[in-house]
């Protein structure tokens, strides 16, 4: 594995090809984001001369590449800062809720947490909200339904989680930050 500021790179073989798979830095929860196949040195002229076959891309194990990457001490300062962040944000929303009900800056911080608990890969970020904020994980999805509903938290097609839109980006004073 080589391992810089911009990201992690992972290498295997397969047969006459070498195969490169990059991650950026932060949080790595998905396949690489660009992969490149190469001749082996030395591989023989035929086997090159023929490409890339379906055998060689399946047999690349993404999912072990995806662990290793993981594994990186960076990667795991990396998952530990954005837990941290992350938990802060979802104790903000229960003293919120606590404070103020289910109000606009609940709803807003709740899509904050939610979006960024989902998109780290969080493999039950429901139960987990519930816990930070001291309720039900029944009523933190009816809290999610109401933040989708009054425009807070949008919905990314195929994935579970969602956008912080822009609406909640304004209640939370993050305009214009990404």
């Amino acid at each position: 594995m080589k391992v810089d500021e911009s990201g992690f790179e992972i290498t295997q073989q397969q047969g006459s090809w070498v195969i490169r798979m990059w991650w950026p830095t932060g949080s790595i929860t998905g396949g690489p984001q660009r992969m490149t196949l190469e001749p082996v040195d030395g591989a023989e002229p035929r086997d090159v001369a023929r490409g890339i076959s379906t055998t060689v891309l399946r047999r690349l194990d993404i999912a072990a590449a995806l662990n290793l990457a993981k594994k990186a001490p960076e990667a795991q300062r990396t998952l530990e800062d954005l837990s941290r962040q992350v938990e802060a944000t979802g104790e903000a929303a229960g003293r919120l809720l606590a404070a103020e009900g289910v109000s606009e800056r609940y709803l807003a911080t709740l899509t904050l947490a939610y979006s960024a608990m989902a998109e780290s890969g969080a493999p039950a970020p429901i139960p987990w909200l519930a816990r930070l904020i001291e309720r039900r994980p029944e009523t933190v999805k009816d809290h999610l339904k109401k933040a989708r509903r009054d425009g807070y938290l949008g919905t990314l097609a195929g994935k579970a989680g969602g956008e912080v839109t822009d609406k909640a980006k304004a209640v939370l004073g993050l305009d214009g930050q990404q």
